[in-house]
């Protein structure tokens, strides 16, 4: 029976070509404009580490003083956290696994005599980093917790990173100068580019390049390296790196069960708590927070307001693309109440006319989602022109694809539902006398 139904919706659109071209191209700008903004809302809030990303938390405190006012934009201090703070919260081995971290830029030396050197931007880290997050070692490994806290002179690699420095990705064993210091090779990482860039400092682009070094935070407090990112402090003794009054490492922890993650939770409080009794924290313990990942983007307010802006314009866009269609479709449906009529004479029912009608509103919706596709494509292409820092991602996966065509048939269908039941609701005899 379908396949009758489709043999006549062919022929009725084949009937009128210019109708037919004017619905399909209503549904396909409208679809390829919404769908070029729902892919780039869909890339910035996407989950950055499938299957970790659950087990992953960020733990925050709040050691400001009663008096602290922010001025102007500046980030908040509580999204990130001071050297005692950190480092207690690695000490006491709470989770699974733990890692403080921050972002730094330095200048790289090639192996090759004639290669100039130049800026790369890494990551200062502990021992967990690599684990917890699931990084992929090419060769050789991390280091080890010892290594950490005896600031060894070890670095590990990305992939591209080892070849810009040796021409060659096996550089285990091999010494690289980054800033004034020679490092040994003790690992290569595939290139690892979560996007967002979750653990970054909130200040910078959490859409940009992939670190392409990773050294022993030890070593950065200990050669006092430059950190990218917000220093916020507080307090007389402001700037100062490892000061209790300065907030500059971000800290992730590896939690398995809701179990643990109720213990993280409870200790954050205890230990904001003891914290208060000592003098060092003067506002409420419970204003202590430990965001899972998701939550900590979503309260990382991550999407500009203009992309936001453009999206419910383009979704805008699309409800009158698909209130034209109801007109032409409605048109359409009238103008053949004879043909209708016939069919009712004849034994038709209402619900087959209108399943009719609903499969040539849905072979509109398939023409106009293939070419909904088309624009959608040339949309993503004139966002990667863009200079901001997220438009490298806008690519549309298969997902989204798929979800192009389901949208466009299911908005074509939605849109023919009034035409199809107001057509099927015509008196046949009426119409007949009218042949």
């Amino acid at each position: 029976m379908f396949a009758y139904y489709l043999d006549l919706a062919l022929r009725s659109l084949k009937r009128n070509p210019v109708l037919t071209a004017l619905m399909v191209l209503a549904i396909a700008l409208g679809i390829g404009a919404s769908m070029t903004m729902i892919t780039v809302l869909h890339v910035m809030t996407d989950d950055p580490l499938p299957g970790r990303s659950a087990h992953l938390y960020t733990p925050h405190l709040d050691p400001l003083p009663l008096d602290f006012g922010q001025r102007g934009d500046s980030p908040d201090p509580r999204d990130d956290l001071t050297w005692p703070d950190a480092m207690a919260l690695l000490k006491a081995h709470r989770a699974v696994r733990q890692a403080a971290m921050a972002g730094g830029t330095l200048l790289a030396h090639p192996a090759q005599a004639d290669a100039q050197p130049f800026y790369a931007n890494g990551r200062y880290t502990t021992a967990d980093f690599f684990a917890m997050f699931g990084l992929r070692f090419a060769y050789g490994g991390g280091w080890s917790a010892a290594e950490d806290a005896a600031a060894a002179r070890v670095v590990v690699l990305s992939d591209t990173m080892a070849r810009k420095l040796f021409g060659r990705v096996d550089a285990v064993g091999r010494a690289v100068r980054l800033g004034e210091e020679d490092y040994r090779v003790i690992g290569v990482v595939a290139d690892w580019m979560p996007a967002p860039q979750f653990y970054a400092d909130r200040t910078g682009s959490q859409y940009s390049d992939a670190d392409s070094f990773f050294l022993p935070l030890s070593v950065a407090v200990d050669k006092d390296l430059p950190v990218n990112g917000n220093q916020m402090g507080w307090g007389r003794d402001e700037g100062g790196k490892r000061s209790d009054t300065t907030s500059w490492l971000q800290c992730w922890v590896e939690l398995d069960t809701p179990a643990q993650v109720g213990a993280y939770r409870q200790f954050l409080l205890d230990y904001s708590a003891a914290q208060k009794a000592l003098g060092r924290f003067q506002r409420p313990p419970t204003n202590a927070k430990l965001y899972g990942l998701m939550e900590w983007l979503a309260h990382q307010h991550l999407v500009p307001n203009d992309v936001e802006l453009q999206l419910w314009l383009a979704l805008g866009f699309l409800f009158v693309c698909m209130l034209n269609i109801v007109a032409l479709l409605l048109a359409k449906f009238l103008r053949r109440g004879g043909e209708i009529s016939v069919r009712r004479a004849l034994g038709a029912r209402r619900r087959d006319i209108f399943i009719q009608l609903g499969v040539e509103a849905a072979l509109i919706g398939v023409a106009g989602g293939l070419s909904g596709l088309v624009i959608a494509q040339l949309g993503l292409w004139s966002v990667r022109q863009r200079p901001d820092d997220y438009a490298r991602l806008a690519q549309m996966d298969t997902g989204m694809l798929m979800a192009t065509l389901v949208l466009a048939v299911v908005a074509s269908v939605l849109a023919g539902l009034l035409p199809a039941w107001r057509a099927c609701r015509m008196p046949p005899a009426l119409q007949l006398k009218t042949l």
